[in-house]
């Protein structure tokens, strides 16, 4: 199998030790960038040779473009990024590595990522790939964003992965796109309306949008390296509980049975067309 590495270095869900010393105080730039390098040897090295690609840094940017002001932003500075790009390659130079995040279908976040990417190949950084997470509803992105996202840094000579499909059936339940895991919304039955079976017309729905993306992907079939689902069945999506926790969703190519779905047979057909 061709395995992917997700991730390296995120601001979320990251222990507080790893910021601070032994007295609680915050760590210096030079103490942090050790303790990174220290981190993605560790975990590069150990599987070098046997995962052949690392998202390496993860959600970096604001929904503006902008660089997120993490801790490792704060400590290190702007160039942490860098800096985790090369300890990767350093702990494992033939890996593939890339650069993760969500909403890159829209013009002002994907334009911030076309800047970074821009700057670290001018800096000789060495980043290979950049994934679109594609953490999509039934009526974003629309084919003509997804078509220009992925043409914007195919034109940058990086690959592009699709790395974390799925596409949320369930009504909005923030008035902004986001991906982010820290979200948690009240629990309400309006955003919550198939707890128990996705109706045959959702279902259509879902079908139809998929073929879509996947007509897009084919014809960026030279570009894209990789098409990564984020699950395998319904009953495994981590939309289940989030950001609503209790809610149903039915993001996904395969039931809670494991049944392929309408929307499977229809990437089948389209991928058939080509």
């Amino acid at each position: 199998m061709w395995i992917v590495g997700h991730n390296l270095v995120w601001h979320s869900q990251i222990p507080a030790w790893v910021f601070h010393d032994d007295k609680g105080n915050l760590l210096s730039r030079d103490a942090l960038l050790a303790r990174m390098r220290d981190h993605i040897h560790t975990v590069v090295g150990r599987y070098k040779g046997r995962i052949q690609s690392w998202d390496v840094v993860n959600e970096a940017l604001n929904e503006d473009g902008t660089l997120r002001q993490s801790l490792w932003y704060k400590i290190i500075g702007p160039d942490y990024i860098a800096k985790a790009f090369e300890y990767a390659h350093e702990a494992d130079p033939e890996a593939q590595l890339t650069y993760n995040d969500y909403n890159l279908e829209n013009a002002a976040k994907r334009d911030g990522a076309v800047a970074l990417v821009k700057q670290l190949k001018a800096e000789g950084v060495p980043i290979d790939c950049v994934g679109i997470q594609d953490h999509d509803s039934l009526t974003w992105p629309t084919p003509v964003q997804e078509d220009a996202a992925i043409s914007a840094f195919a034109r940058l000579g990086v690959r592009v992965a699709i790395s974390e499909l799925d596409i949320d059936v369930l009504p909005e339940a923030t008035r902004h796109q986001t991906a982010d895991v820290s979200v948690n919304i009240a629990q309400n039955p309006k955003l919550n309306p198939w707890p128990n079976a996705l109706p045959g017309s959702i279902q259509q729905e879902l079908a139809k949008r998929y073929a879509a993306l996947f007509a897009v992907f084919l014809r960026h079939r030279a570009q894209i390296s990789r098409v990564t689902f984020w699950g395998v069945t319904d009953a495994d999506s981590w939309k289940n509980d989030w950001p609503v926790k209790g809610r149903t969703d039915y993001p996904l190519l395969f039931d809670r049975r494991g049944q392929p779905k309408p929307a499977f047979y229809a990437v089948i057909r389209e991928a058939q067309k080509e």
